[in-house]
């Protein structure tokens, strides 16, 4: 029933790196008149220097002469990326400072080229974290499951350390899907040419979504108010895409991965009406701390995270898992905890869930889905986060973890508590004590122990009960 209900969404966004709107722009969104489009002005000559809407040659409102139907060989492309240079700087206000080179690779070479160089601690280490919100099982490769999901449906991608847009294609004339995904990543091209997206200080999980989304919110409002001028204002090259690779899609990691677009995009929209690109441009002196700050932009800026901290009592033969070159504790944040809770309507395991479709897919009044942000975060369980912190154990070839969060107040600390509780029945827990459950069938076999303390709520999971006072007293 609730895959069922789940089937459109999923349909909607597959192969979509960041959808776009496909109805029609008001005057003021486009700063055009009413009745005229940026076409109908005609296309002026040249400029003597490099001007905002004019790049390599071509202005915003050109027309190109190049065929789509049998895709773009290296000249077309060259065409097609200079005009969308010019009309990402149109309507993002930004100048380009330098020309943006284009690449494509197959979609076989972008599986081959992902997730290879980590070593056996790292994996470990984010084996347990993904396993900690549910999204993994004990049997998978979290590394491997999360670059199985990227590889069937991404289109493109902006590389920060070659300073190029790579176009993922089945052939060496690529089928663009329309102009949204390019112009996404030229925004990327564009950031990076003015604020340095290799200048990444996000060390966690939830700083990550944070710093995401404002890069990521950027990229898809600009993309948004790009695609909305198609047709309208200007003259689009037409959809036509190569389409994802095919495979499983696994509904919780897409849950997951999609916040910086979906919820960035509100962010940075929020920002945008608050002072225009001024405010947007300003906010990477201080992107957001965490998911928080991104699914709520009223508490941007003055929201922090509070430090938590994790007494090691593990004994026995029990050791910390300490990556190398990074943090050596994970924080999962109120968009880990939505996409645990609602990975339960969606996956494989069983019928039941925790939530419901329509608690984490957001729909118009006409019963649609909001494309610019189909997945809702928002949810009861998850609001009222405050920190975090998560140790990672080993004993051999066994693994467990302890996971504490803090929250707003008592009363948010019981509500996660008790519905997360809900999330260990949901994979098969049975309750076999006060606060613990024991998982013997599925991909979760283990023990789980779950302990509020005030307004504090610690998750310890281990491979057997007797094993639970062992990694955390």
């Amino acid at each position: 029933m609730y895959r069922a209900a789940l089937c459109a969404v999923l349909l909607v966004l597959a192969g979509c790196q960041a959808p776009g709107v496909g109805e029609g722009p008001t005057a003021t969104e486009t700063g055009v008149e009413a009745g005229t489009s940026e076409s109908d002005a005609g296309t002026p000559a040249d400029p003597e220097s490099d001007v905002l809407g004019w790049e390599e040659g071509y202005w915003h409102n050109e027309s190109l002469s190049i065929t789509t139907a049998d895709g773009l060989n290296e000249s077309e492309r060259e065409k097609a990326v200079a005009r969308s240079m010019a009309r990402v700087e149109r309507v993002r206000g930004l100048e380009f400072r330098e020309s943006v080179s284009v690449e494509v690779i197959t979609r076989a070479e972008y599986r081959n080229e992902s997730g290879r160089n980590h070593t056996e601690t790292f994996r470990r280490f984010d084996n347990a974290k993904f396993e900690a919100m549910f999204l993994v099982g004990e049997d998978e490769d979290s590394i491997a499951t999360q670059e199985r999901s990227l590889g069937q449906s991404v289109l493109g991608y902006y590389d920060p350390a070659e300073e190029a847009i790579v176009i993922v294609s089945d052939s060496e004339t690529p089928r663009l899907d329309g102009e949204g995904t390019l112009a996404h990543e030229l925004v990327h091209a564009l950031q990076d040419q003015h604020y340095d997206l290799s200048d990444d200080d996000a060390a966690t999980r939830d700083a990550y979504q944070g710093r995401n989304g404002l890069i990521e919110g950027d990229a898809s409002f600009t993309q948004r108010r790009y695609t909305e001028r198609c047709g309208a204002a200007w003259e689009c090259l037409p959809a036509a895409s190569d389409g994802g690779g095919g495979g499983d899609s696994h509904f919780g990691l897409n849950f997951l991965m999609y916040f910086p677009y979906g919820d960035g995009g509100q962010f940075v929209a929020a920002l945008h009406d608050e002072g225009g690109w001024e405010r947007v441009n300003d906010a990477y002196d201080e992107h957001p701390d965490g998911s928080t700050e991104v699914i709520y932009p009223d508490r941007y800026s003055e929201w922090e995270p509070e430090s938590v901290t994790i007494d090691d009592g593990a004994g026995g033969d029990w050791e910390r898992v300490r990556p190398a070159d990074r943090p050596d504790h994970a924080v999962l944040g109120q968009s880990a905890i939505a996409a645990g809770l609602a990975y339960t309507v969606a996956d494989e395991y069983n019928d039941s869930g925790v939530v419901g479709p329509r608690q984490i897919i957001n729909y118009r009044g006409d019963g649609s889905v909001d494309r610019s942000d189909p997945y809702n975060y928002d949810l009861p369980a998850a609001d009222g986060w405050a920190g975090g912190r998560l140790h990672v154990y080993e004993r051999g070839d066994e693994s467990a973890y302890v996971w504490k969060t803090v929250w707003t107040n008592e009363s948010e600390a019981a509500e996660f508590a008790a519905e997360w509780g809900d999330v260990v029945e949901h994979w098969g827990g049975e309750r076999v004590d006060d606060g613990v459950w024991v998982i013997e069938d599925g991909p979760h076999e283990d023990a789980v122990e779950i302990r509020r303390d005030g307004d504090a709520v610690t998750v310890v999971n281990a491979p057997t009960r007797s094993d639970l006072e062992g990694v955390h007293a």
